[in-house]
């Protein structure tokens, strides 16, 4: 909302990036597949495209007669397809930015819009109810789906490009099979609006953002809820799981990005992941949590998950996040706060565990230890956020003095001309 992009380097001891050029707020952004571009859509009706370095070089293009509220890559890198509030889907070449084609039967506002894996099809949602399915080559609307109860906030194609997965108004998330159209899959497990969703690379699980503050990891094989991650204060706006899977993203109305670790590893036997142990962490303001649920479908309603992946067994997650602090000057630089979660996985109802191995196995000392170091960390992150908070006030004071001596200079000149 601020009209900036901002470019955060994963290491801690690089600092942030702040990209001004858009005169108003950015709605969506994405890095080239190769990494050496990012592109984001404005409301200001412009589509800009970024080197993520320290010059901040952009060309920008108005795309849209409206607010632009998506824009992506192909997987090639070669185009870029925007969805616009003007009720047009338009795709555009990278290189030079030349228009190739405009898709036209929404009719209102389309919210998202993505190519599929292989580039061959198109998917888009809109105010309208609909998710429509465009072929790329003939530019040809092949199917819509109807959403009655609401519209789609965000869409986006499964890694095996069979399945599109849909946040909806109604607080649902729904899987159709682009194939058969048919859905796959039902979930209502969130208590509000669902923004945003990501798929991981590898196809089992996905991630879901909603108004109601929380993130559910959702697993795809067994059609059920696996997590609930509680740490945003507000409405969670947007996820996106890392190309590798090993984290995610995600981003709140409460001005602050969580990365989020993800280690997805298989289970030989056991009927459910259920944690055993959690060590938490963090500021009292905003303080991840994760809460697992049993092995139940409960109100998740789904049909055959094959189409979506044929493995078999079961999963546990290990889950740490990290908060990076939202900066208003450039350079900026992040503080953190952790949470990490131990789990093991259940080996059916037979097995049986003695309490201190339900508790992770750690002798009272050396968990005593482990608090007291988790304890100074705290501190440390909270004296780090108080020096950026410090250096962030110099840095205005800096500008402030550099403005004033540009206008006496300015006076001084005007002066002596006359």
């Amino acid at each position: 909302m601020d009209c900036c992009v901002m470019i955060w380097n994963m290491k801690p001891q690089m600092r942030a990036y702040r990209f001004d050029g858009h005169k108003d707020a950015v709605m969506s952004v994405q890095f080239s597949p190769s990494g050496h571009l990012v592109a984001s859509a404005s409301r200001d009706k412009t589509v800009r495209l970024w080197v993520p370095s320290l010059k901040a070089e952009s060309t920008s293009f108005r795309a849209h007669t409206a607010t632009v509220r998506s824009v992506n890559f192909s997987s090639d890198g070669q185009s870029l397809v925007t969805g616009s509030d003007d009720k047009t889907i338009k795709v555009w070449t990278v290189h030079r930015q030349k228009f190739l084609f405009s898709l036209n039967q929404h009719i209102n506002w389309v919210r998202c819009a993505k190519f599929s894996p292989d580039d061959r099809l198109i998917v888009s949602s809109s105010d309208d109810k609909t998710i429509k399915l465009w072929d790329k080559n003939s530019r040809e609307c092949i199917h819509s789906f109807y959403e009655h109860a609401g519209y789609a906030n965000y869409v986006d194609f499964h890694p095996s490009g069979t399945c599109i997965a849909a946040a909806c108004t109604d607080n649902s998330v729904k899987v159709w099979d682009i194939r058969s159209h048919k859905m796959l899959q039902h979930y209502q497990v969130h208590s509000g609006v669902v923004n945003g969703l990501s798929f991981h690379p590898a196809g089992n699980f996905l991630v879901t953002a909603s108004n109601d503050s929380t993130l559910k990891i959702l697993d795809l094989v067994e059609g059920k809820l696996l997590y609930t991650l509680h740490g945003h204060q507000g409405p969670v706006t947007c996820v996106a799981f890392s190309r590798t899977g090993e984290c995610f993203a995600s981003g709140g109305s409460d001005e602050q990005i969580m990365m989020w670790k993800s280690n997805f590893d298989c289970a030989e036997k056991g009927d459910g992941v259920r944690p055993q142990r959690k060590t938490s962490t963090g500021s009292s303001k905003a303080r991840p949590r994760l809460t697992s649920h049993p092995p139940v479908h409960g109100n998740q309603a789904s049909e055959s998950t094959e189409h979506l992946n044929g493995q078999d067994g079961h999963t546990a997650a290990h889950h740490q996040s990290s908060r990076v602090t939202h900066s208003h000057r450039q350079p900026s630089t992040t503080s953190s706060s952790s949470s990490t979660h131990h789990h093991t996985q259940s080996q059916g109802p037979a097995a049986q565990h003695p309490p201190q191995a339900a508790e992770g196995g750690l002798p009272p000392a050396l968990a005593s230890t482990l608090e007291h170091i988790i304890g100074q960390l705290d501190i440390l992150t909270q004296t780090v956020s108080i020096l950026e908070q410090r250096l962030t006030l110099t840095e205005d004071k800096l500008k402030e003095c550099l403005e004033n001596q540009m206008e006496i200079g300015l006076h001084l000149q005007g002066r002596g001309e006359a």
